[in-house]
């Protein structure tokens, strides 16, 4: 399932397992990992093996998307309900969920009388725990994060700085593995799952793809990272661009 090209990361990031476990070859590690008890060394692999490079803002024009176009837009058509739903597929240490609820807060005051449900998920327990805590430190939060949300969002807690207890609980972090059943996640409006795709094979993205689109809503908006597309994968999406980015809805 992991795309071809990428096995060096199986290699370098279990070897320091292999190392530790005193096996032989990579090999050898997964004939351990088949062998009963195994649950512990599995956890340690799948840490290994997340990818968790993240920061606030990340790439600029999706967040400027959602601002300008989109949240707009949604705000009219679920004016009725009064209420929207975000999911954050691969969420890591949390700066990604983090930013898009710093930029409802800032910039859509009408929301505050809505029902948002925000759910992040991740294969990684360790770095769920890591963002359900809103704690970072001082070279995090000077990545792509304007001086004035640290300021009005966050709160000094020693030498790190911690996102405040309302924008916290905006957020349910869950763990999920992509490549199972969604079963933790409602119908959605918004999907952000950027820099995954890459890492799996044509079939599990489109089995990926297919599964996101049984939970987005009809009207609903997916965005990708900027080198992933749906084309080829899934014909059922359209590309639509937004100021300088893209996201992608469903066909009619």
């Amino acid at each position: 399932m992991l795309e071809k090209g990428k096995e060096y990361l199986l290699e370098s990031r279990l070897a320091p397992i292999v190392k530790e476990q005193g096996l032989e070859s990579l090999e050898k590690l997964v004939e351990k990992l088949k062998k009963p008890g195994a649950g512990p060394l599995r956890a340690d692999v799948v840490e290994a093996l997340t990818t968790n490079e993240t920061s606030f803002f990340r790439d600029i024009e999706p967040f400027e998307a959602l601002r300008t176009t989109i949240i707009p837009e949604l705000l009219q058509k679920r004016g009725d309900k009064k209420q929207l739903s975000f999911w954050c597929a691969a969420s890591s240490t949390g700066q990604e969920p983090y930013t898009i609820v710093m930029l409802l807060r800032e910039h859509f005051p009408q929301l505050k009388d809505w029902k948002i449900t925000f759910i992040a998920t991740d294969l990684s327990k360790e770095v769920l725990d890591r963002a359900k805590s809103g704690v970072f430190s001082q070279l995090e939060v000077n990545r792509g994060l304007p001086v004035t949300y640290l300021v009005k969002y966050f709160e000094k807690v020693g030498a790190d700085f911690k996102v405040k207890a309302d924008l916290r609980q905006m957020i349910r972090f869950d763990e999920l593995n992509l490549i199972k059943p969604f079963t933790v996640i409602p119908e959605v409006d918004i999907v952000f799952i950027r820099n995954v795709l890459i890492y799996f094979d044509v079939p599990m993205k489109k089995e990926i793809l297919g599964k996101i689109r049984k939970v987005l809503r009809p009207d609903g908006y997916l965005f990708l990272g900027a080198a992933e597309t749906t084309i080829n994968l899934d014909d059922r999406f359209d590309r639509r661009a937004v100021g300088k980015t893209s996201c992608y809805h469903q066909k009619a």
